[in-house]
């Protein structure tokens, strides 16, 4: 097949990158339809070398609010929902 009888794809679509995802432990589910969940990464010290934690806490979109605190969650990368959520509920990994 020639190029004029393939199927054109329209230039507004684009394919979609993959998003990032993170595991984590509900640190408070107290407002509605959103939950923080804290990630703890293991790194090296930049000096030092040292395997230091570093604590990050995120929020995220919870549409069912069934995640509670304590629970370890999967969240991942959405379009801005608010003025702090850019993450959503993926599963509960552990209750």
């Amino acid at each position: 097949m020639d190029e004029a009888t393939q199927p054109q794809t329209p230039a507004t679509e684009s394919t979609r990158g993959t998003r990032k995802t993170r595991v984590g432990q509900v640190i408070s589910s107290g407002m509605n339809k959103t939950i923080v969940v804290q990630t703890v990464t293991r790194v090296p010290h930049a000096t030092f070398g040292k395997i230091v934690k570093q604590k990050k806490k995120f929020y995220a979109h919870d549409e069912e609010s069934k995640a509670k605190a304590g629970d370890t969650v999967r969240i991942m990368e959405t379009r801005p929902l608010s003025k702090l959520k850019r993450w959503r509920l993926v599963e509960l990994v552990q209750k």
